[in-house]
């Protein structure tokens, strides 16, 4: 629930600003029957999965957010389970020397970042452990000695790609509402608030992304403001302004993506023209006409209004194309070095045949391409494919072949029959993992090394738990993509037993 506080007099004063619905009142009245507890003194003491801190009370599991692992606190239990409670701090006992000063004025209510008040390195500590655990009790696999995660050199500012929305009403946090007066609903441009899709909280720096970023997001709102442009309310699809993307390049490109809600072309254009007058920094300045009602716009048309159609990525002296709807890495100098894991587990020695899996835009497959003999890409979006075989053209690569189309469908038996048994593959899969049916196939076509990077440890874990029997891990290295944050991406090599 969305900034639940004990007092329930001033949540529903916060209900009411912030437009929620009526079910929260219900969700409030169900609490008071239940007469949930107020356990005082809890003492948080360690971390758990999704970025939960979490402590015991009475043999129980209790899940406190925005905690870390020393803080006592008191704590109002909002949701209790046979096996754990959640609940959130209403009163600090004693706060942990643990405990860093969070650097971001919106830490604790945009949803990100939740690891601020932690210092770093107690991150790479626990996501070291992260992998273990699931690694260990959910693919209850022989594991050698877990590497330490591989942190990134860039804390902060580190994201080449992030997504702005639009709403006609700003998000009032609990401070401005506890602090009584009159508030002045303007409209937002910024962050979903957790668990909330229609909230949005209006961002005044963000510190994930360099300039221009922030500049270009100040400037596109204050300017639509002025004009009198309607901010989108996703409740009632209306309002014309409605995302805006911002990817920038290790190379200074930039690329900014306007989403609109309506063909309003007087209204587009003057908005492009803004950006393109104002920005000249904007290498490729893209709109997208997004009448549906789920953001989603992978599926839809992105006209290039000004500069190139995408944007030039640079990696150990190759270039990769990015385009508005290419897949890349979001840490670009941290996705230098996890390939480098990548390649330094898949061991290869210039006479094999890679196969790289759920390719994206080609980048590990180029990435590897010098030293093996051939490599074979495979990637659901046609687009990226498309990107993929233009990249290994601009780098002059020349053995490499890449296959649009599910996995599922593309990878069989009479696939690897044409294009050759693998030596060595390289799996990089959605958070979901490797589907069943993959992994069958990849377990007749029996390559000497698999080398799997994986953004979700837990279907990792799975995953290797399906190969076990024919396969053995010799190597784990987490590697931090994402400073702050819960999220890890990690590396493991199976050799053939």
């Amino acid at each position: 629930m969305c900034n639940f506080v004990a007092k329930k007099t001033e949540l529903y004063r916060l209900v009411l600003l912030n437009d929620a619905e009526p079910y929260i009142f219900e969700f409030m009245a169900r609490r008071k029957k239940q007469n949930y507890p107020l356990i005082e003194a809890l003492e948080i003491t360690t971390l758990a999965a999704e970025g939960k801190a979490m402590g015991r009370y009475n043999e129980k599991v209790v899940f406190v957010p925005m905690t870390v692992p020393g803080d006592v606190v008191d704590v109002q239990i909002r949701n209790c389970r046979r096996r754990f409670m959640e609940g959130v701090v209403v009163n600090y006992v004693k706060r942990s020397p643990l405990r860093e000063e969070p650097f971001c004025p919106h830490f604790g209510v945009c949803g990100g970042c939740k690891w601020q008040n932690l210092p770093y390195s107690e991150q790479l500590r626990f996501k070291t452990e992260q992998v273990f655990d699931q690694l260990s009790r959910i693919g209850k696999v022989e594991l050698p000695e877990i590497k330490p995660c591989l942190g990134s050199k860039k804390t902060q500012f580190y994201r080449n790609k992030l997504e702005f929305t639009f709403a006609d009403k700003r998000w009032l946090t609990y401070e401005e509402i506890a602090a009584g007066g009159d508030i002045e609903r303007q409209p937002a441009l910024g962050f979903h608030i957790p668990n909330c899709f229609d909230k949005v909280l209006d961002i005044d720096v963000c510190y994930l992304q360099a300039e221009p970023s922030n500049s270009i997001r100040a400037a596109i709102k204050a300017f639509c403001i002025e004009q009198g442009y309607s901010f989108h309310n996703c409740r009632e699809h209306q309002g014309l302004m409605r995302n805006i993307i911002i990817r920038t390049a290790s190379t200074g490109e930039v690329m900014v993506i306007v989403v609109f809600n309506e063909d309003a072309r007087e209204a587009i254009t003057s908005v492009m023209e803004m950006l393109k007058e104002r920005f000249p920094q904007i290498t490729s300045l893209f709109y997208v006409v997004n009448t549906k009602w789920n953001d989603s716009v992978g599926d839809l048309e992105h006209i290039c209004y000004a500069g190139k159609d995408h944007i030039v990525e640079q990696m150990e002296g190759l270039q990769f194309k990015v385009g508005p709807k290419s897949f890349y890495q979001t840490n670009s100098e941290q996705a230098y070095e996890l390939y480098k894991v990548a390649r330094e587990f898949a061991d290869l020695k210039g006479d094999e045949v890679l196969y790289d899996l759920y390719t994206g835009t080609g980048t590990i497959a180029n990435f590897c391409a010098r030293r093996a003999k051939k490599v074979v890409g495979v990637e659901y979006v046609p687009e990226a494919i498309e990107d993929a075989k233009i990249n290994s053209s601009i780098n002059g690569i020349g053995n490499t072949s890449f296959y649009a189309g599910d996995m599922k469908d593309v990878l069989s038996d009479k696939f690897v029959e044409q294009n050759g048994k693998p030596d060595v593959i390289i799996l990089d899969p959605p958070r979901a993992g490797v589907d069943e049916r993959v992994i069958e196939v990849i377990l007749r076509a029996a390559p000497e090394r698999i080398v799997y990077v994986s953004c979700n440890p837990a279907t990792q874990a799975r995953d290797l738990a399906l190969m076990d029997s024919m396969y053995k891990v010799v190597a784990v290295q987490p590697v931090d993509m994402f400073p702050h944050t819960h999220h890890v991406e990690n590396v493991v090599k199976l050799i053939r037993r």
